[in-house]
């Protein structure tokens, strides 16, 4: 069997700075990763959680080694994904670190709800998912940190997400982009008739 794992150099040409400015031009669903128990709880806004497999259902999050949400994390072993509706940027805002809030301040006023594996979830989140660690693979600043889900609810009062693109928050509203993407990719009756 060949390996498709090498070991790779960082390339001193393709600076930080250079690469998070690159990076944000790729659209990413903003998500709260939350940890712990009780009163030591922390959390992190993150751009990086993905679905990994259907079946066990799982996901994969990428977070940096010094977060104290990993600790907590690797402490209890169960996160919690809580998939932001377009109303909850400052939500997202609070969990970033920005503003100094640590542990469970990040929390505050914030509708919390628990499921099999006892990690805080934001109950007013588009989707929630309550993980198990699987498996964390650490590798350079972050680690790879696949979950599976214990269990998961989804809102039925919200339909539209909270994107992170370019530097800021965006919403994204189905029915306004399927209006949106109906105006651009039909062709107008006239163009037809012009061929």
């Amino acid at each position: 069997m060949v390996s498709l794992v090498r070991n790779v150099s960082s390339n001193e040409d393709v600076a930080t700075v250079v690469f998070k400015s690159a990076m944000r031009q790729l659209a990413g669903g903003v998500t709260v990763i939350t940890a712990g128990r009780d009163s030591d709880v922390s959390g992190m806004t993150v751009t990086s959680f993905t679905s990994f497999a259907a079946d066990p259902p799982c996901v994969v999050v990428s977070l940096n080694k010094e977060s104290s949400s990993l600790s907590l994390i690797k402490r209890y072993g169960a996160f919690g994904a809580n998939v932001l509706a377009s109303d909850q940027a400052s939500v997202a805002e609070s969990f970033t670190g920005r503003s100094g809030l640590k542990g469970i301040e990040r929390f505050q006023g914030a509708n919390l709800s628990r499921l099999a594996s006892e990690t805080p979830l934001l109950s007013d989140s588009l989707a929630v998912f309550d993980c198990e660690v699987d498996h964390i693979l650490e590798r350079h600043s972050h680690v790879l940190l696949i979950g599976q889900v214990l269990d998961l609810r989804i809102s039925p009062n919200k339909s539209a997400g909270l994107v992170y693109w370019n530097g800021r928050y965006v919403p994204v509203d189905d029915k306004e982009e399927a209006l949106h993407w109906a105006d651009v990719s039909l062709p107008k009756s006239r163009a037809l008739w012009e061929v």
